[in-house]
């Protein structure tokens, strides 16, 4: 019998040191919001207030009953390597080499490293704001310089702008490219042809490819996501970045998988990243989740669906003048409110006491633009929604 999960049900998330919920304090020392009380609703962040699968709890207590944490290592567990190869086989018709998954603790620890390991200081690194922020702040920590091909918005559509890209990679300073891969925060769902034409390029002018994928499992229903290294260029140079924290809700878990077939760039990296040893509890609870959530998967997907629907009617009926069109991939609404982004941000949460992310974060082509991140209840989404709309 399969599972039916209950994502209208509310799993208050008080005095579990929840980030999202129970940081009020240090996002107002921040100035990061003014208001953060018991009624506040926080939609600035991509985390999941769905419970995690089922199984990943039942693997999680089983582990727990063998008594010892102690330090664990992801190479010795062919069922963590099998469970994650099997997953983007059945998924996304990928089938990775386990010798070339290098596991660490999050996506941004692997930038840094890979920045600092094959670029060097003053080099440029290309990125397609409006775009995940965390991308340009990296970049500018280690002394690289910032490209910036902004992507072309139409109708709420974006685009790559090829013309100016590639020129980018051609010029010989710029070493490396940084691709989000479904797009975070805009949602696209890059078809095959803007894959291939990005690769191509990039392959041309011996750029390195770095493609960010941890938002490849959660796609609309008409979408399939296509992994960069499924497509055939023998003269690209790509390194894959996978995480299970969206898709499985597991972030407090820290875990990214690092695909990387080439050993040129893989001993490099698996070098400067030297001996990590993950939690126990993190290689039981990835190991479980992709071997048994996939239908998790599907109905939550089908779910965000939904969501992403209601807050297009609710604004097209109460809201006719904020812009949207439903993401393609991820669980965040890009709400065009054609307004100074600060300004309507720190409206939105004194008047609303709903926080969302400032779309200027995001970097060029982001002003105006407000984040709200919608893997919530019903309806704590339309609650929120209702808010906004009585002060806009």
């Amino acid at each position: 019998m399969i599972e039916q999960y209950d994502f209208d049900a509310i799993v208050s998330r008080q005095g579990t040191h929840a980030a999202k919920w129970e940081a009020g304090d240090l996002l107002k020392a921040w100035g990061m919001v003014e208001r953060f009380d018991a009624d506040t609703i926080p939609l600035f962040v991509a985390d999941m207030d769905f419970p995690c699968p089922q199984p990943v709890l039942d693997a999680l207590h089983a582990r727990i009953d063998r008594k010892i944490l102690g330090y664990s290592l992801h190479q010795t567990s062919t069922e963590y390597l099998d469970a994650l190869c099997g997953w983007f086989q059945r998924q996304h018709d990928w089938t990775i080499d386990p010798a070339s998954v290098i596991q660490c603790q999050g996506v941004v620890e692997a930038l840094d490293i890979i920045i600092r390991t094959f670029t060097a200081a003053g080099d440029g690194i290309i990125i397609q704001p409006p775009v995940y922020g965390t991308f340009a702040s990296t970049i500018t920590k280690h002394g690289r310089v910032v490209v910036n091909n902004t992507l072309n918005e139409q109708d709420g559509v974006y685009t790559v702008n090829f013309e100016q890209f590639e020129q980018q990679a051609a010029d010989p300073n710029n070493t490396l490219f940084l691709l989000c891969s479904p797009h975070s925060p805009v949602g696209r769902v890059w078809t095959l042809a803007e894959l291939t034409q990005m690769a191509e390029i990039c392959a041309t002018h011996d750029v390195l490819v770095v493609s960010d994928e941890v938002h490849c499992d959660l796609t609309r229903a008409d979408q399939k996501h296509i992994p960069l290294a499924t497509l055939v260029n023998d003269d690209l140079r790509l390194i894959t970045c996978t995480s299970t924290n969206k898709t499985f809700n597991i972030a407090g878990l820290s875990c990214a998988n690092i695909i990387i077939d080439d050993p040129t760039l893989r001993n490099p990296f698996s070098s400067a990243l030297g001996i990590s040893f993950p939690s126990p509890l993190t290689l039981t609870a990835v190991t479980a989740a992709y071997q048994h959530s996939d239908v998790w998967l599907s109905q939550v997907n089908d779910y965000l669906d939904g969501n992403l629907a209601f807050i297009e009617t609710f604004l097209r009926e109460k809201m006719p003048t904020v812009g949207y069109r439903v993401p393609q991939g991820g669980y965040s609404a890009w709400l065009d409110f054609g307004r100074d982004s600060a300004e309507i941000t720190r409206h939105i949460n004194i008047k609303a006491n709903i926080i969302l992310e400032d779309g200027s974060a995001s970097g060029e082509g982001g002003a105006g633009y407000q984040r709200m991140c919608v893997a919530c209840s019903r309806s704590v989404l339309q609650e929120a929604l209702e808010r906004i709309g009585r002060i806009i």
